[in-house]
């Protein structure tokens, strides 16, 4: 059967003030009505039932999710003690989903992104599921075709067409690459045949968790040592010793990069990765003066600007020009739009002054 694992572990620091470590960008309405992981997970439909969908987060965000998130059984949101990248979230979920189903299936994506129209989205994930189901090792990913040379995506290099009957978009895997440079960037939009990285993929739990075993002995032992202590009185503590003993590392590194049999998708839906404010501008749209605004906002003499702000409160502009102003209960962000990498900048130096509050 299929199991959709979401990763909900992120903090989101770009989006700060909103996004603090108790309400991160998954939890945010950024791109709707409803928070980033509630529409990911309406998203699935009728694809994947509530009994075999599964969050990771971590612990301090696990209450929260399972408020916004009422149709799923406790069970089904598992809090890591501390964050330790994609491939240990990814391998205790695989654990987890084969406690009850050998057979299982993962779709694993990330909590934080916009994909639309949902019904395209779930027939490309059972396109992925009938490539697995041909080939039971086999890993499916889904690669974005790139729209300009971004420096900030993972790269896959495609091989050839699979010239698979259930759709002409698949293509054999040659390589992941890191985040490129400018120079390289260009070239592998020029290219042709690279896609971005969109973190989504398809595969057995079993398959998973054998490449771990393979390449990632240490890891795949202190996973071993949780899943023996499932059932037990001891099983929190044991998850709390062996999870923040694990080494962290991305699934690319630990398992993509040895991988022989994968193959990716052009995906046929639309993916934002919604990784600043100015996504905003992309997923809301702007007004005849380039504004994007959501919220209460008078603006005078005001373009390129991104305004945000919650309840009645009003924002007023004057004079500004390509700038992010963020109004928070308790914090407010007026950034040069250009400069919004510094945002984690900020973070940092709330982190030194011991500003805990703001964090």
């Amino acid at each position: 059967m299929l199991h959709a694992v979401i990763m909900a572990g992120g903090s989101g620091t770009r989006f700060w003030p909103l996004s603090r470590a108790a309400t991160p960008k998954q939890l945010l309405r950024l791109a709707g009505q409803r928070s980033m992981i509630q529409t990911t997970v309406d998203r699935l439909g009728d694809l994947v039932s509530a009994e075999r969908t599964m969050i990771v987060t971590n612990r301090r965000q696990a209450a929260a999710i399972a408020e916004q998130l009422p149709s799923l059984a406790s069970d089904a949101i598992v809090g890591e003690p501390c964050k330790r990248d994609t491939a240990p979230c990814i391998g205790l979920a695989a654990n987890h989903v084969l406690r009850d189903d050998p057979d299982a299936i993962m779709a694993v994506m990330p909590a934080d992104h916009v994909i639309r129209p949902d019904d395209v989205f779930q027939q490309a994930i059972r396109q992925a599921t009938t490539l697995v189901e041909a080939s039971p090792g086999r890993i499916v990913t889904f690669g974005i075709k790139p729209s300009y040379p971004a420096e900030i995506f993972g790269y896959i290099h495609r091989g050839e067409a699979l010239g698979d009957p259930s759709g002409s978009n698949v293509y054999r895997v040659q390589q992941f690459r890191e985040k490129p440079d400018a120079v390289a960037a260009a070239e592998y939009l020029a290219s042709g045949q690279y896609y971005w990285n969109s973190g989504i993929f398809v595969w057995h739990a079993r398959t998973i968790l054998d490449a771990l075993a393979e390449h990632q002995a240490e890891l795949f032992e202190h996973l071993k040592q949780i899943e023996s202590a499932w059932g037990t009185d001891q099983y929190n503590a044991v998850l709390e010793r062996e999870f923040t003993a694990i080494r962290g590392i991305s699934i690319d590194y630990a398992v993509m990069e040895h991988a022989t049999d994968v193959a990716v998708i052009e995906a046929p839906f639309d993916w934002d990765d919604v990784g600043s404010w100015q996504s905003l501008s992309r997923l809301q749209g702007t007004d005849d003066a380039g504004n994007t605004v959501i919220g209460r906002h008078l603006g005078v003499n005001t373009r390129g600007t991104i305004v945000r702000s919650d309840g009645d409160h009003l924002v007023v502009t004057l004079g500004l020009r390509d700038c992010i102003v963020v109004h928070a209960p308790d914090a407010t962000l007026v950034a040069n739009k250009h400069d919004e990498e510094s945002i984690r900048e900020v973070v940092r130096r709330l982190e030194e002054q011991g500003w805990n509050d703001f964090l």
